[in-house]
């Protein structure tokens, strides 16, 4: 089972970068996204502060620009939170469930659900971020826990509102640690992934971009997107470094008239 999508290379910048350096890096980025824009969706989820700054000098660009959480709330007493309408105006996407948020904030399968009904509602893409931590792995739970999340965050979606989704795979005890699932096990998982969103819809799951994220770097990439359901890779640190992020682009656009797209 193959996809029928382009690929995507999607930087997490965390919390990262003053605004000289967000900025100067944003240029950079953009410019990377307009020479691959007709085969890479290319794109940054900054840190909340920066993303009107950005937006407001990059959004008619190529240069996807996108927030790395948002509340499920959509106005209220939250104090510190920022909603999906707040982001709407600013963001073609915004992620959800990263690892990060689940471990450090306690961030459950429901809550994920809630904060990408309200991301989609928002005229959106919602890209859910899901994956094992090396207990779960050593315990042979990986499949059944990436299963549980894509679930419960997805089984509600129509067929519309299924394409305006992108899945990143991240092993957890891959990300920040240098380490990387192989190739093989990543598009084992990228099907498996594809395969749950088919019990929706079979067509629309083609369109779903299955991303690939846990220490990708410009030498790694090119290894995960020679493989049919790895659509393309959301980049840590290494979207930091605009030659890097760069690199990962290019070897996105190599292997998309064989691979990917």
């Amino acid at each position: 089972m193959s996809s029928t999508t382009m690929p995507y290379v999607i930087g997490n910048w965390k919390m990262n970068l003053d605004v000289e350096l967000a900025m100067a890096l944003a240029e950079a980025t953009a410019e990377i996204a307009n020479e691959a824009a007709d085969e890479v969706g290319a794109g940054i989820a900054v840190p909340s502060l920066w993303i009107p700054l950005i937006s407001s000098e990059y959004f008619e660009t190529s240069l996807l620009i996108g927030a790395q959480d948002c509340s499920p709330h959509a106005s209220g007493a939250f104090t510190g939170e920022i909603s999906a309408p707040m982001l709407s105006p600013w963001c073609s996407f915004t992620m959800v469930g990263h690892s990060e948020r689940r471990q450090h904030h306690g961030e459950g399968d429901t809550l994920v659900r809630a904060k990408l009904d309200a991301i989609i509602a928002n005229d959106m893409a919602a890209l859910l971020c899901v994956g094992e931590n090396q207990i779960q792995r050593d315990e042979d739970q990986a499949l059944e826990v990436v299963a549980e999340q894509v679930t419960t965050a997805t089984e509600h979606l129509d067929s519309g509102q299924l394409r305006n989704l992108l899945v990143a795979y991240e092993p957890v005890w891959a990300i920040g640690t240098g380490n990387t699932a192989s190739p093989d096990d990543a598009q084992a998982m990228a099907a498996h992934i594809r395969g749950l969103l088919s019990s929706i819809d079979p067509e629309a799951a083609l369109e779903v971009p299955i991303l690939y994220g846990g220490s990708v770097n410009a030498g790694n990439a090119a290894d995960f997107f020679d493989r049919e359901d790895i659509d393309g890779a959301l980049v840590g640190g290494a979207s930091l470094d605009a030659s890097g992020f760069a690199a990962i682009v290019r070897a996105a656009r190599e292997m998309g008239g064989a691979n990917l797209g």
